[in-house]
């Protein structure tokens, strides 16, 4: 099995044990053997994916400081540093690091911990519970009234009738609510920079828009893409397509009929940003701050005609910062506002010339 890129040199057997390499490839965790003049000499592939190690060089000075320190004073050293997850955003890796010198060659090693995947766990558990009992007792609640209503009406056919469709409309209000709790768990849950996937930028926003098709059609408004990119993000496909698919959806259920949609590409920095435009309501400045806030809702009584459930903008913020990236909001009442979802673009390493 190998686990150094390609760029690093080949570890030199008499050097790094091999029994040591095997026992480190074993562990739960990632780690870095380091060579005089912090020269990674061996990664496991973990430790780029957490953003450590980049273009040939550990990133995280805290951490090489620390390794300095451990082969002056041949201490081992344990302690806590924060990766940034991207170049924008406030996603971080929280990490624990052990530091302890080698018997041989001034060799450092480095084990990681990523101590927010416990905590990630930690916080899906605690927040599903409380998702489950701030929101589904409403539309249960709403079902048990009308399935009395529905006895009590029994002789009443147009009572029947009339109670009844509201039952469906509970019932897909549960049903909708309930994937949507689903969908943010799993969010919450996952590291997609762990197992990213190269994608395509148009790719994720044409099937947004197919995705949202349907919806748009029956409010004759156009959503409009007409540019082209070829720009690749790293990280969960299905992801990013459900945090797109969320913002055009959003902003096709606040706008008026007949008016348009439209979505646009910019590049600055190796940063892209997806901006979603429309010609809707728009958003105080007040409530601006708070949108992305879990269940909250800027127009209650629009949210219940179009299904919403307070859960969809709560859903890009935690994809966004997951794919260390970010969401930005412009908005100005009764003219429109304006979502950008702003990632990282993907540069493929340099092949070598060699």
């Amino acid at each position: 099995m190998k686990f150094l890129r390609r760029d690093l040199e080949e570890p030199n057997p008499r050097v790094v044990p091999e029994m040591l390499l095997e026992t480190l490839s074993q562990l739960d965790g990632d780690s870095i053997i380091v060579a005089p003049g912090e020269v990674p000499i061996f990664i496991t592939p973990g430790i780029e994916a957490l953003g450590i190690f980049k273009d040939g060089k550990i990133q995280s000075s805290e951490l090489l400081a620390t390794v300095r320190v451990v082969r002056r004073t041949n201490n081992q050293q344990v302690g806590k540093i924060d990766i940034p997850r991207g170049p924008i955003g406030e996603g971080k890796h929280e990490l624990t690091v052990k530091v302890l010198p080698l018997t041989k060659d001034d060799l450092v090693l480095v084990l990681v911990t990523d101590e927010s995947e416990a905590q990630r766990v930690h916080d899906v558990r605690r927040d599903f519970v409380a998702n489950i009992s701030h929101e589904l007792k409403t539309p249960i609640g709403a079902l048990s009234l009308l399935s009395e209503a529905v006895l009590g009406s029994k002789d009443d056919p147009e009572s029947v009738v009339k109670f009844a469709t509201r039952m469906q409309s509970e019932a897909k209000r549960l049903t909708d609510l309930v994937q949507e709790i689903i969908h943010l768990s799993r969010v919450q849950d996952s590291d997609p920079l762990q197992l990213a996937q190269e994608v395509g930028v148009e790719y994720l926003i044409r099937e947004a828009i197919d995705e949202c098709q349907i919806a748009a059609d029956n409010r004759t408004i156009t959503v409009t893409y007409a540019e082209s990119t070829s720009s690749i993000v790293l990280g969960d496909r299905d992801q990013l397509i459900m945090a797109l698919h969320n913002l055009i959806e959003n902003a096709i259920n606040y706008s008026p009929e007949n008016t348009k949609v439209s979505i646009t590409t910019s590049v600055e920095n190796n940063v892209i940003s997806i901006a979603i435009t429309d010609q809707g309501i728009g958003i105080s400045d007040a409530e601006q701050d708070r949108i992305f806030e879990r269940f909250y809702r800027v127009d209650p009584a629009r949210s219940r005609q179009t299904g919403g459930t307070g859960l969809g903008l709560s859903i890009v913020k935690h994809v966004a910062a997951k794919h260390g990236g970010e969401v930005k909001i412009w908005s100005v009442e009764n003219v429109g506002s304006t979502f950008s979802l702003r990632l990282p673009i993907y540069l493929p390493p340099m092949e070598s010339t060699e």
